[in-house]
């Protein structure tokens, strides 16, 4: 059952960003290894102006295709569980990580495909 639409999606993109901006230094990441901390403000950053710039409800400027999106998010999504593994992530570092891959690739999977005009 697919039911996250284009426009629920784009509602979801900007309070994520900045949660990615936001939550590493509210959740105390990077102790133990500081690209844990930098990775995600980083992704935040680069998911903020994706948003802007994606051709769907609450883009600004809307030149990058909507499907370019979501593969992008897709992609996103694997790092993210990657990257504990990759960069030797323990405890909340590794959560965090894990928690927010699998969410994005749980949106991304239930995305509603949309019917041609």
């Amino acid at each position: 059952m697919k039911f996250v639409t284009k426009k629920i999606h784009a509602f979801l993109d900007y309070p994520v960003a900045i949660a990615l901006m936001a939550l590493p230094f509210l959740l105390g990441l990077g102790s133990a290894n500081p690209i844990a901390l930098q990775l995600s403000v980083a992704t935040g950053i680069a998911a903020f102006v994706l948003t802007v710039l994606t051709d769907h409800q609450l883009g600004i400027y809307r030149v990058i295709p909507y499907r370019f999106h979501l593969t992008v998010d897709f992609l996103v999504a694997l790092v993210f569980i990657a990257a504990p593994f990759v960069f030797s992530f323990k405890g909340i570092d590794a959560y965090y990580y894990w928690i927010n891959g699998a969410a994005v690739l749980t949106v991304v999977s239930l995305h509603k495909p949309e019917i041609a005009p």
